[in-house]
Parts: structure tokens; sequence; C-alpha cells
């Protein structure tokens, strides 16, 4: 059995706590307390009944404060609402615990900032639950990629009534701009982007137009107020083109085997891992844990995704600011 080392030599499985038992809390419990090398070892929430329910589903503790986390877990996912991450993920690693903070990292650069020096201070494993990088579809594609020039990115969704605290760009947008940064490998140059608010006050669809340092570009779709589920990366380089697909977990490889008036092309189901991405993501994070090796979502990828977001949300802002005065309602008639 793996796990961090003990007493003698021995080795013992990496404690675990979840730190918000809404949704994702629940679905973190349920991965934890499959996998052989964690213990899961309790769970916390601010609705007391709330965190009773899932410890008593899966025969764990409720712990009342995160003071009580204190020698009791080696390690904790943060999935709280994300005005309170940062307070969060900094006050579990001033107590000596590892953290996975559910994405986006932080609401503000700031904040970010605040966990990544808790992190250094207090010499603690922080990883961003950016769960898509673990989707057998991108592990897929990693070893193929070079040098893309175009990509286009729709990520659809139905409406439900999750994640409102937050703009569509950093709920469900900022996955892909986190694969396309690890993708591409380069800065981004510029963005041009568009979105509106349909059934919340936040911007519920968008879309932008990104470029990247070496010239490539990427069109990139978010919706949480579609009328069907979808989730697909299409990318082209020099030959071929790639398609991925997230939900199927699957990627297709189309190369061109003869060029001219007669092509030929070749098609290659690229092989992919059977695995469940949080289960992948969750065995990542105690690999890091007990290693003390960053993982692949680590800190500082986190906060690149969360200023990519950022600046597409300011760009939305400005193209609102160029279109509102086309959009307000015409005044009325003086009447005589």
């Amino acid at each position: 059995m793996s796990g961090l080392p003990g007493v003698g030599g021995e080795s013992r499985k990496i404690r675990v706590a979840v730190v918000g038992a809404g949704e994702f809390g629940r679905n973190h419990a349920r991965v934890y307390r499959e996998m052989d090398s964690v213990e899961l070892t309790g769970v916390l929430d601010q609705n007391p009944e709330r965190a009773a329910k899932i410890a008593q589903e899966f025969a764990v503790r409720a712990f009342e404060s995160l003071a009580e986390l204190q020698g009791q877990v080696d390690a904790a996912t943060v999935a709280v609402p994300t005005v309170v991450h940062a307070e969060m993920g900094c006050r579990l690693m001033a107590l000596g615990v590892d953290v996975l903070v559910e994405k986006p990292m932080a609401a503000t650069l700031a904040e970010a900032d605040a966990l990544l020096d808790a992190a250094r201070k207090h010499q603690r494993i922080l990883q961003v639950g950016h769960v898509e990088r673990f989707n057998p579809a991108v592990i897929a594609v990693e070893p193929v990629v070079n040098r893309p020039l175009f990509f286009e990115v729709h990520r659809l969704g139905v409406f439900t009534p999750r994640s409102l605290d937050v703009e569509v760009i950093y709920d469900l947008m900022i996955h892909d701009l986190d694969i396309l940064l690890a993708l591409v490998k380069e800065p981004v140059t510029e963005v041009k982007a568009v979105g509106i608010p349909v059934l919340t006050d936040k911007v519920d669809i968008a879309h932008a137009r990104l470029e990247f340092a070496g010239g490539a570009v990427a069109n990139v779709t978010a919706s949480r107020v579609s009328t069907e589920r979808v989730r697909k990366m299409r990318f082209f380089q020099q030959h071929e083109y790639i398609s991925l697909d997230y939900t199927r977990r699957d990627a297709l490889r189309i190369g061109v085997k003869k060029g001219g008036p007669e092509p030929e092309f070749g098609f290659e189901k690229l092989p992919a891992p059977p695995t469940e991405p949080l289960r992948a993501e969750l065995e990542a994070f105690a690999e890091a844990v007990r290693t003390r090796i960053a993982p692949r979502t680590d800190g500082v990828a986190g906060r690149a995704a969360l200023e990519l977001a950022g600046r597409v949300m300011e760009s939305i802002r400005e193209h609102d600011e160029r279109v509102q005065p086309v959009t307000q309602k015409p005044a009325e008639p003086t009447r005589r």
C-alpha cells in the first residue's frame, strides 16, 4: 500500500477531509471513500445538518470547525463558494494541511496570490481543481500536440441552479482556458470577447477569441443556458485535425496521408485511459501530498487560468460599454 512515510519507515494512508458539503464536496467525498491510498476522515460545512448528512452517508466524522482538522488530517478539498476559497485555503495551510481548492482558485488575483504565498510560507501542496486536465481525452491528445494553429471550443450546458455566484467564464470557460494554456504553452497576446446575462444577473453565455504569441488562435464558447450539453474541442495543426469530446472522454486524430486533388485521410482513435477524471485528479493530489512534488494543476497554473479569465471578463465589459448606447430603450416622446 502506498501512503505517507510513517514511524519506523512504515507507510500509512493519507488522511483527507472535505470542506464544503455541496454537490462538488459530496463527489469528492465519494471518490476519496473509494480510494485505497487515502482515508476519508470527515467533512465540514457551515450547515451542520448538511455536513451530518454527508458524514452519515460515508460513515465518517462531521467536523464542527477548521481548527478540529489540525493534526487529524494531512490534506483537504476546499469546495466552498468561490468568495471564501482563499480564506479557507490559507487557514488550512496555516494548520499544516495540504489543499486542493476547487476552480476558480479564488475570486481575485490578489486572493490567488495569497494562496500561493501561504503555500510557500507553510510548505504546503496547493492544487487547483481543474478536473478537465485529467479527462482521458485531454490525456490522449497531449502527446500529439505539435504547434496547433487554430482551436474551436464549445462548452455548453443546460441551466442548473449551481455555481451561480460566478460568471460563466469562471464556472465553465475557465476549464478550456486552462487547457489551452497547457497545450499551447505560450502567452495570450490578444483577447476579444462578448457575453450576456440570460437567466441570471451575471454573464450566462460568452464567446472569446484568443490569440497567442506564436500565432495560434482559439475561439471559445461557453454557455449554461443551452438546450443541449456539448463539451468539445477541435484543433488544427500541420496536415492534421484533432477532435476531442470531453463527455465521451475520447479523441480522434485525422491526418492527411496523401494530398492533391484526390486526397487520402487516415483516422486514428487516440488511446485514452478509462478513468473517471475526478478519480484521476484526486489520485494526482494524493500523489503530490505523498511525494511533495507539485501537481500538474498547481497554484501557478490555477492563477494563470484565473488571470486569463479576468482578461476575458474585462473584454466583455469593454464590449458592453461600446454597445450600451445602442441597446438602451429610446425615450418616450413628450406629450403636449
